[in-house]
């Protein structure tokens, strides 16, 4: 790996925040005994050149880079010892199921359940935009991209806020349907990650921390609305990439 490609790595793992666990909030997180539930570990990619670039991806198909790639390396590994998962849903972008699919090597060859609702939010026109030229080319669709206003349409084929969060909350409840009582891994974006984190904690009025790359969350779903959050966005596994970027 080259200098620059190194460096960039070394500081994706080092300027990663730390995770929130379950015992830094104050609203209740710990699971009864007794009680069914599916626990669903959340991945998030690994990074491609367009993150680093900081280029809207929306729907369109990019793949990993070499940083993402030892990204994908270091979770797999990682959830490969945590304990078995009965299934691996993925959206079906590159970035996502390749990331997806080390995850399966590792942990003994899952099929990896490739699914659109779980794709990142379309952005329509903007997609493939750099975010500072996207406000100058689009004024207009990018004020809407950005708007807090969860039902703000992109105009040029982007989803609100609103339709990103029925279409991949719709999703993962019915994965944790289908899967009570095991445990599952979904593969997909921050923007889907976000959702989640809002649909556990609809008081809240945040969104919770950064969504990194390669990052891992843990929730467990009851049924309904009743999602807890066991652990936000740990990346304490990339640590361990640093020996491999030398």
């Amino acid at each position: 790996m080259g200098s620059t490609a190194m460096e960039d790595a070394l500081h994706a793992v080092k300027s990663a925040e730390p995770a929130v666990s379950s015992s830094d909030s104050s609203d209740g997180l710990s699971v009864p005994n007794g009680i069914d539930h599916t626990e669903i570990v959340v991945v998030r990619h690994g990074q491609t050149e367009w993150n680093v670039k900081k280029i809207i991806r929306g729907h369109l198909d990019v793949e990993l880079n070499e940083v993402g790639r030892l990204q994908a390396h270091a979770v797999a590994d990682r959830l490969s010892k945590d304990g078995e998962i009965s299934a691996i849903y993925s959206s079906d972008l590159k970035r996502a199921t390749e990331t997806a699919e080390f995850i399966a090597i590792a942990c003994g060859g899952v099929e990896v359940i490739k699914d659109p609702a779980l794709r990142d939010r379309n952005a329509g026109i903007l997609q493939g935009l750099k975010r500072s030229d996207a406000a100058n080319v689009y004024p207009q669709a990018y004020k809407a991209y950005r708007s807090r206003a969860r039902d703000q349409e992109v105009p040029g084929g982007g989803e609100s806020k609103d339709q990103l969060y029925q279409r991949c909350t719709t999703c993962l409840r019915n994965i944790g349907l289908k899967h009570k009582g095991e445990r599952v891994l979904v593969v997909t974006h921050g923007s889907v990650l976000t959702c989640l984190y809002q649909q556990a904690r609809p008081n809240e009025g945040r969104s919770g921390p950064k969504v990194e790359n390669a990052s891992v969350s843990v929730f467990h779903y009851f049924g309904g609305d009743d999602w807890v959050i066991k652990s936000w966005v740990d990346i304490s596994h990339l640590n361990h990439t640093e020996e491999k970027l030398c």
